[in-house]
């Protein structure tokens, strides 16, 4: 019975795929230069830029650096970064600026936080000053601290209202408890800069509830992102085989996560599509087969004025960069750029317009890519 229901599920998904199915964008790799600006990282997770065109990059062993304005990057890491579980998918990951970075000099790291033998995802902030964390705190822990190394989540994003959103995992083995709300796993949370709870998040009143959590039934955010018409925010989650997600989370809002997926369980196990049906909100849009989604952004420059507008992620196991043109909340067209080039953990638009990528691996690289110029 098992197998006859798997034969099933997997022809339901091929049928959903085409059904779902978009028009694919005509190739513009030939648009594309790629220089590699750095080599010799370390599992670079996230980075972002300062006023000022230096780069912050956090690499996952626990490295946080900076890539100077003209590429370079400091020999030195920067001192005072908290202790991290840098195991598996564990590590310093996520890093954001605090929107007023120029005059307050606060930086956000998101983290694998080890607690004995446990570890959990926790987000602190602190004052860089020159080549240094001062007055750190902790303003963030997913509760609880479990075991393993898998599924921390951790992009940071600050919304236009000021509010931060931290993107969390379920943490592998306790999937079950994306569908409960009296802890963080499989959550997407939102906190004030200082680590409080605004007053309108959707749970605050609920004394069963995390205050912090925005929406729930997640599997293992690892992109978030801005949309610059509607400053919504846009999140992406990894499926098991098959079924990553693109939502826009809503508050208070259940995504389904492990009682509805569009992929099956990594033993082989379906899982019903049905969203609506069970109550919980259904993807804009999905990947299956898997490309493993990582890092996420809007493209509001100028180098490429005919991409404004589109969304652009890093894929993982697909090892290629996803180009979505987005009207309103629907994906119209999708294109793959630097097919099988490499694992692309981060995405984001420099001051200058290019597009800058993190490639996760031993000798991993920061490449910028610029318009190509006509030979």
């Amino acid at each position: 019975m098992t197998r006859i229901l798997l034969i099933t599920k997997l022809f339901v998904l091929i049928i959903l795929s085409s059904v779902y199915s978009i028009t694919h964008a005509q190739s513009s790799q030939s648009k594309l230069e790629v220089n590699v600006l750095v080599s010799g990282l370390n599992h670079p997770w996230s980075m972002a830029f300062m006023p000022d065109g230096r780069m912050l990059l956090t690499e996952r062993a626990g490295q946080l650096r900076i890539v100077s304005a003209d590429g370079k990057l400091l020999a030195e890491p920067i001192k005072g970064v908290p202790a991290v579980l840098a195991e598996d998918q564990g590590g310093l990951l996520g890093v954001a600026l605090d929107p007023d970075f120029a005059r307050n000099h606060f930086i956000y790291l998101a983290y694998a936080e080890p607690q004995g033998k446990l570890a959990g995802t926790a987000v602190a902030k602190a004052k860089l000053i020159d080549m240094k964390l001062e007055n750190l705190q902790v303003i963030f822990r997913q509760h609880p601290k479990t075991d393993g190394a898998n599924h921390f989540g951790s992009r940071l994003v600050f919304a236009p209202d000021g509010n931060l959103f931290v993107t969390l995992g379920e943490r592998f083995k306790y999937m079950d408890q994306a569908q409960q709300l009296d802890n963080h796993l499989g959550k997407l949370v939102r906190i004030r800069p200082d680590g409080s709870v605004p007053a309108d998040n959707p749970f605050i009143d609920n004394p069963k509830a995390k205050p912090e959590i925005w929406s729930y039934g997640h599997r293992h955010i690892q992109g978030a992102a801005i949309h610059p018409g509607s400053g919504k925010l846009w999140i992406h989650e990894h499926g098991p085989r098959g079924g990553d997600e693109i939502n826009i989370p809503k508050a208070g809002k259940n995504y389904g996560w492990p009682l509805a997926s569009y992929g099956i369980h990594y033993w082989l196990i379906p899982i019903k599509n049905e969203h609506a049906e069970q109550g919980f909100e259904e993807p804009i849009y999905y990947w299956t087969p898997s490309i493993a989604p990582s890092g996420m952004m809007f493209y509001r420059g100028n180098m490429f004025p005919e991409w404004k507008g589109n969304l652009f992620i890093g894929a993982l196991a697909g090892r290629h960069l996803v180009r979505l043109e987005v009207d309103n909340h629907k994906v119209i067209s999708e294109e793959k750029l630097l097919m099988d080039s490499a694992r692309i953990r981060d995405v984001v638009e420099g001051p200058d317009g290019a597009i800058y990528l993190l490639t996760d691996e031993d000798n991993g690289k920061l490449l910028k890519l610029t318009r190509a110029t006509a030979r």
